[in-house]
């Protein structure tokens, strides 16, 4: 079984930075991909970035040139950098792991709200 939980999400105004955390938790695994999602009210789950063992790595036409991931191996984490944020980035953020036997696991969600 593994847990994630995702934290760092809050309130922050237009142009600002948040650095979202997704720690892993259980037993041992074989990672095939990491990803982060989001979901906004009245909108379908979004791909926010994506990054597969193989070395691929990906984000959204949205948020490309401001948001990065970085991965801990040793604390079983990984982060999302968000800079520059906008409005439209308000939404839940979600962390979800693909085990190389193709089970997915899911984070509980971390709320990013962008306002003045």
């Amino acid at each position: 079984q593994v847990q994630l939980v995702e934290s760092g999400g809050g309130l922050v105004q237009p142009g600002g930075s948040l650095r979202l955390s997704c720690t892993a938790s259980g037993s041992r695994f074989s990672i095939y991909a990491i990803a982060w999602y989001r979901q906004a009210p009245g909108k379908q789950r979004e791909l926010v970035a994506g990054f597969i063992s193989d070395g691929s790595l990906k984000y959204a036409d949205s948020v490309k040139g401001r948001f990065s991931t970085s991965r801990d191996n040793a604390k079983n984490t990984v982060y999302l950098e968000m800079n520059s944020l906008k409005p439209d980035d308000t939404a839940v953020y979600y962390c979800e792991v693909k085990q190389s036997t193709g089970i997915e696991s899911w984070g509980q969600g971390t709320q990013v709200t962008v306002s003045s």
